[in-house]
């Protein structure tokens, strides 16, 4: 097989890989302005999608222009959450340079899709393909691919522990190849309910203090995490923005979450917010928690909380998830002022980070590898990968970390 990485090698965002010019996995984009597009012209015979987050999903429509009708294969879940993500940047992005699809084409795409469970193996661009829970948000996958020589596993993005809205990950099917994630490949996570009690002791304190919390939160996955620990721990909370819409999507799929059961409870838990005119800033000075996207302060309702509460150190800010060099959280996280709404803030309001990753740390990716000594490992999807790769080939396993652009050949 050979491996063509159009994005997503020695960075995260953009995923995008391409087998024997046939079969594409993943066609992400890169957050940011502009945003980040795979890079090449390709017209695969199918594509098969890992799971519904911007980074993996979001430039698919794309493949659908012109006369092109590549079968789009994904689990439901993800074919769902991937047409809200291309609506919501169509909203946000049409009409200008940075959008590369139309309502058009979002449409072709229901039209082309196969979904499909996990463990059902089904035929794409000649191979035949399974999808496994890889336990990152709902719905994604681990894609094996089989030319009926060589098996290809490509991880998507991975989870090994267990979330309160997903299991961890312990699909581990035998593969010659496996293409892995590798975005904490350095990173060393405390055991999550450490991390989850950390939080909550931060919360009330602030609480307790008459302070309002907000939470930047990805809409899939990120946003419901939060609010079920919110209603464990029988916090006030808020949740607006798309993370409301995704909440109510993921909740209609019962079998792919871990407690569909807490999350319904959550989800009644949380006050919804609709946006009337003025609501946003009163809820701003309530003892409250607001869980809001976007996650990297790139846009959404958050662009209303944090101005509000940023003047006063009693308010918290509490980052959840990975903050991309170049976005406004990023930014945040590492010098205490953020540009929002194209003026740089001053933020006096405590800023503070706790890593509710979905994503495998370097433990859970090195066991996640134990059952593939002999396999070819290709590492993707980080942006300090060389180092994890020097490692593992010191270890004797043959190892690559590919570059955009760069080809790699397994199973020969």
């Amino acid at each position: 097989m050979r491996v063509r990485f159009l994005g997503g090698a020695r960075e995260v965002g953009r995923s995008a890989i391409l087998i024997d010019d046939r079969l594409l996995l993943d066609y992400g984009m890169r957050s940011g302005t502009p945003p980040g597009f795979p890079v090449g012209d390709v017209e695969p015979e199918a594509v098969v999608v890992s799971h519904g987050h911007l980074d993996h999903v979001g430039t698919v429509p794309a493949l659908c222009s012109g006369d092109r009708r590549p079968p789009i294969h994904w689990t439901p879940p993800t074919r769902d959450l991937g047409l809200a993500l291309a609506r919501d940047t169509l909203k946000l992005r049409g009409g200008s340079y940075d959008c590369p699809f139309t309502e058009t084409e979002i449409q072709r795409v229901t039209q082309v899709s196969r979904t499909h469970g996990y463990r059902e193996s089904f035929e794409a661009a000649g191979y035949e393909v399974t999808l496994f829970d890889a336990g990152h948000i709902p719905g994604s996958a681990h894609v094996l691919v089989d030319d009926g020589d060589t098996r290809l596993l490509y991880s998507g993005d991975v989870h090994t522990e267990d979330q309160r809205l997903l299991a961890g990950s312990t699909a581990r099917p035998p593969a010659d190849a496996v293409v892995l994630e590798s975005t904490y490949a350095d990173v060393e996570r405390p055991p999550r309910a450490e991390i989850e009690a950390s939080f909550v002791d931060k919360v009330e304190e602030t609480l307790w203090n008459g302070g309002t919390v907000v939470v930047p939160a990805f809409a899939i996955g990120r946003t419901q995490e939060a609010l079920m620990i919110a209603a464990a721990h029988d916090l006030p909370t808020y949740v607006d923005g798309m993370g409301q819409r995704i909440t109510r999507t993921v909740q209609q799929y019962p079998e792919f979450l871990r407690d569909a059961d807490a999350l319904r409870r959550a989800a009644g838990h949380a006050r919804f917010v609709d946006g009337r005119e003025g609501q946003r800033e009163r809820i701003a000075e309530e003892s409250a928690v607001i869980v809001t996207t976007a996650g990297m302060l790139s846009g959404g309702p958050a662009m209303t909380y944090v101005p509000a509460v940023a003047g006063d150190p009693t308010n918290l800010i509490a980052l959840t998830g990975y903050q991309v060099e170049g976005t406004p959280g990023r930014e945040l996280l590492d010098t205490g002022s953020a540009p929002i709404d194209g003026e740089m803030l001053r933020v006096a309001a405590r800023v503070e980070r706790f890593d509710f990753s979905a994503h495998a740390d370097r433990t859970g990716l090195r066991s996640f590898l134990d059952p593939y000594e002999d396999a070819q490992v290709v590492l993707n999807h980080g942006d300090r990968v060389e180092s994890f790769a020097d490692e593992l080939a010191v270890e004797g396993i043959d190892t690559a970390a590919p570059e955009v652009g760069e080809t790699v050949v397994v199973g020969e």
